[in-house]
């Protein structure tokens, strides 16, 4: 009996696709794909030729696809293997190395199927679960930041050159204006788009000038304007389901896990502290 399975997502407006599967028995044809394509073996080990030689990803691993590069795959044994995968288009990358570099440049091209990377791997996994999250839990800000970071990665890995220093006083400028966007709406579900046009500068000038100033990403500190109010409406006796409905989560026990992360107790035992 096969134990095989996957899930899919798409996004509805980027060229972004991502899929977590097991498979023992199933095998991919030779094929190619038109995007970049990531993939982090979890358990296993899969085989697959591509560029003319074997090659096998075990656990830990990245499989990196240059556009068009043809590929097969299987199972290296019988207990199969489970990974992550995402598919990048092409601007996509484009767009984060204009953003990085301040110019158009050239592509990068992988020139190993198989990457032991450790940062990329902890970049596509941290990716790969919000997307498939399909954001239940993970804002649309903290999704692009992850997408920024993966992106990050994947520039590195092609030894690109990184973004120029702009100046801290300029990316000063940068941070406390997000910043202050983040305080007017801290209940919107902005993305770094929104949080670059109000800064006149890129997404990746954005997350680094605002990471480098506040110690946070921008959704990170968007979470904790979220959670401060949360607590300032459980002091006043709201209903905690109904305070993590106003306060931008998913339901009561997703605010209770970052009330908990953050403050060392529940939103009940705070609750009762107020009170008493």
């Amino acid at each position: 009996m096969t134990h095989d399975w996957s899930r899919y997502w798409r996004s509805p407006d980027l060229p972004i696709e991502a899929m977590h599967a097991h498979f023992e028995r199933h095998v991919y044809h030779r094929h190619s794909h038109e995007t970049y394509s990531f993939g982090l073996t979890e358990t296993g080990a899969q085989s697959f030729s591509c560029r003319g030689a074997a090659h096998t990803s075990a656990a830990g691993m990245v499989m990196a696809f240059n556009p068009d590069d043809p590929h097969d795959g299987h199972a290296a044994d019988a207990l199969g293997f489970t990974y992550r995968i995402v598919h990048l288009g092409p601007e996509l990358v484009a767009d984060a190395l204009a953003d990085a570099t301040g110019r158009r440049t050239g592509l990068p091209l992988f020139d190993s199927p198989v990457v032991d990377d450790p940062a990329l791997a902890y970049a596509l996994r941290a990716l790969h679960a919000a997307l498939l999250d399909g954001g239940t839990t993970a804002t649309a800000l903290r999704r692009e930041e992850l997408l920024t970071a993966a992106v990050a990665g994947i520039v590195g890995r092609a030894a690109t050159k990184k973004a120029g220093d702009a100046g801290k006083r300029a990316a000063s400028k940068v941070a406390r204006r997000a910043r202050q966007v983040l305080h007017d709406r801290p209940m919107d579900d902005l993305t770094i788009d929104d949080l670059a046009r109000e800064c006149g500068a890129s997404r990746y000038a954005v997350y680094r000038a605002f990471h480098a100033e506040y110690g946070l990403p921008p959704s990170d500190y968007q979470r904790q304007l979220r959670l401060r109010r949360a607590r300032a409406l459980i002091a006043a006796g709201e209903p905690i389901g109904e305070v993590a409905a106003a306060t931008g989560f998913a339901d009561q026990s997703h605010l209770t896990r970052w009330f908990t992360r953050c403050f060392g107790l529940t939103p009940g035992a705070y609750r009762r502290a107020a009170q008493e």
